[in-house]
């Protein structure tokens, strides 16, 4: 039960589908015979509304009255128009095949692209449009237009941006944040960036104009350290920096396909942090950088490889693919605690074994000052992250 309620299914606007029924005084209210079909909106300067509730269509003389589809005497066009789910609960079919003037949708086209793979809208059209379309699909099916039940595999919600001031943006509390101030102070890339930077994409996140700045500044580095490159093949080799790039690659890949934006950008910017402290920086490395950098920041990444000497748009190249054998540490960080509590940091190769381990903790300054002259009871050691050392009182 989705307690679906009745649906007005008529506004009073231009702007909408045409209603295909003609009122005739005889016959009543007729439908347009099929043949006839689609109706199509009167091209006008201007679409006024009327002052009398009515749709502006209804001041349009010329496109209103017409002829009864089934008597051949005089007929009024309806001038309320549909509402969008009219249009929005198919589009994605007309999308596939837009210049089919024989059917709606290819059979075969139809066949190849459908069901669409991602649906994204608001939670609220869990119960509204997502419905809708649906239950226009499942007509469709019926009648055999569509080859699929469903029309969509997966429906992911995107969260409210809210006001500074937690609640939603409305002109009554004069809360709303105007994207043409936002653009003409930090640039259309900032806003794109923090937008994606604020919050996870499902949920509800409050504006923060110092977030945006926060957001500009880093750009503002990746623009910088530009000064820093050098051509690869001039020798400069970096396993650390190898690393570290190839394995924001595999992360940066990961988290767009699942619409973490955020930590992608958090990513980023702990490479760019990394990339900071270099003396000399790869074309590649910065090359690699301002792909994954471009769907968030369109126009510097753009500015940026052209700067670079490329000739073709980076919007043409492919996406880059992490290397595994970059991805692997040469040495890990392990922590080390002494009855549960962390009382040193250890850098070990990464292919050490528990006895080594288990030495390099007992060696530490840090960890003696709490084991001395205390018996070990046991020692815990959870491979790759810790080794806990227990002891007497």
């Amino acid at each position: 039960n989705y307690k679906m309620r009745d649906w007005v299914y008529s506004r009073q606007r231009y702007w909408g589908e045409p209603i295909p029924i003609v009122h005739c005084e005889k016959c009543g209210a007729v439908g347009v015979p099929e043949d006839q079909l689609p109706v199509m909106l009167p091209e006008v300067e201007n679409y006024e509304p009327t002052g009398t509730g009515e749709s502006p269509l209804a001041n349009i003389s010329e496109w209103v009255n017409t002829t009864c589809p089934k008597c051949g005497g005089p007929g009024k066009r309806e001038t309320n128009t549909m509402p969008q789910w009219g249009g929005s609960s198919w589009y994605y079919l007309r999308y596939i095949d837009p210049k089919n003037n024989e059917s709606l949708v290819g059979k075969e086209l139809e066949k190849k692209w459908m069901p669409v793979d991602l649906y994204v809208g608001g939670a609220e059209h869990a119960t509204r449009h997502l419905l809708y379309a649906r239950f226009w699909h499942k007509f469709l099916y019926d009648i055999g237009v569509v080859s699929t039940i469903e029309p969509f595999k997966k429906l992911v919600h995107v969260g409210l941006i809210m006001a500074e001031d937690g609640r939603k943006m409305s002109k009554r509390w004069n809360n709303v944040i105007n994207p043409d101030d936002v653009i003409a102070e930090f640039g259309a890339d900032a806003m794109r960036l923090y937008e994606m930077f604020m919050g996870p994409f499902t949920q509800s996140v409050a504006w923060s104009t110092s977030g945006v700045s926060g957001v500009r500044r880093f750009l503002e580095k990746v623009w910088k350290i530009q000064e820093r490159i050098m051509n690869y093949e001039s020798g400069i080799t970096n396993k650390k920096i190898d690393s570290l790039i190839h394995k924001t690659i595999k992360k940066v890949t990961s988290d767009i396909e699942n619409f973490r934006f955020n930590t992608a950008i958090s990513q980023m910017m702990i490479c760019l942090n990394a990339l900071e402290k270099e003396e000399n920086i790869s074309m590649i490395h910065y090359s690699y950088f301002l792909i994954l950098l471009s769907p968030f920041a369109p126009h510097i990444a753009e500015e940026l490889w052209e700067k670079l000497g490329y000739k073709d748009s980076i919007f043409l190249q492919s996406w880059p693919v992490a290397n595994e054998k970059y991805l692997q540490d040469d040495e890990i960080e392990m922590v080390v605690q002494v009855n549960g509590k962390v009382r040193d940091r250890l850098m070990v190769a990464a292919d050490v074994n528990e006895d080594g381990i288990k030495e390099a903790a007992l060696k530490s300054e840090k960890v003696k000052l709490f084991t001395s002259g205390k018996e070990i009871k046991k020692i815990i050691f959870v491979p790759g992250k810790l080794i806990n050392i227990v002891v007497g009182e």
